[in-house]
């Protein structure tokens, strides 16, 4: 298990990409500790007396060269809204990297598959393949044009495939529904996903079908990162497992779905 990290950070940038998310780029002084795609952080939340808790946000991306982690906003309450608001030159403390994280597959056809906010470790993840030798693909749901981000950064490292649920871009539907998804023998034997779990239920299903691993980040409600709260508990075939020190990765064989 990795070292854990309570750091305040110095936000360098607050872009925002669509009319609910913001993508913050965050710079720490000293060298960053090792991370890996899947793991996540704790964000404390100042100037938000309506949120006590931590926020758990996938990392986005990470530059070791310039010290800087990318952490993905969406809006959807006061805490996030505090998150979204905030400047450059403020800080932020972050407890990480915390979590489990994706595998290395040992074949080279591999689908990064993410949905909504869940596109959120699929950056990092991408690079990291990418630096490994393997050329990855995307395939990005979102439920309309003006809720996708970032895609340009995902073109750099390997093809995107795009689906709307209101056909604004890309297929019309769900990821499901794309072409790259719609035959029984895919061209790809790796699938790594995050977002909605309805959406992740069904490529695991999909998966299993088809003899693809499927690696899954799961998005519980994660207090406290540590596996004190209890949660973020899961069913799996072993029993009930902490999300947020088992997982959030897991193999989908290995959960009760």
């Amino acid at each position: 298990m990795s070292k854990k990290y309570i750091t305040d950070f110095v936000i360098l940038e607050n872009r925002r990409h669509t009319h609910e998310f913001v993508i913050l780029t965050l710079q720490h002084p000293e060298m960053l500790p090792q991370m890996f795609p899947g793991q996540f952080a704790e964000v404390r939340v100042d100037g938000s007396p309506q949120t006590y808790l931590r926020r758990p946000l996938s990392i986005h991306d990470v530059d070791y060269k310039n010290n800087t982690i990318k952490l993905l906003i969406q809006e959807v309450g006061p805490g996030t809204r505090r998150l979204a608001s905030m400047k450059s030159g403020e800080k932020l403390n972050l407890v990480y990297p915390l979590g489990t994280y994706y595998s290395l597959p040992d074949k080279k056809r591999v689908l990064l598959v993410g949905g909504g906010c869940g596109v959120a470790p699929l950056l990092f993840l991408g690079r990291y393949l990418k630096e490994n030798g393997i050329d990855p693909r995307f395939l990005v749901g979102a439920r309309s044009e003006n809720d996708l981000v970032e895609l340009d950064a995902y073109r750099e490292l390997g093809d995107v495939y795009i689906t709307t649920e209101d056909g604004s871009r890309g297929t019309r539907g769900f990821v499901i529904h794309h072409p790259v998804m719609k035959t029984f023998e895919p061209d790809f034997d790796w699938l790594y996903t995050c977002g909605p779990e309805p959406m992740m239920r069904v490529l695991a299903k999909y998966s299993r079908e088809r003899n693809i691993t499927c690696e899954v980040s799961l998005e519980n409600k994660m207090a406290c990162g540590i596996g004190a709260c209890l949660c973020c508990v899961t069913p799996t075939i072993e029993g009930n497992k902490c999300t947020c020190t088992d997982g959030p990765v897991f193999n989908a064989n290995y959960l009760k779905w």
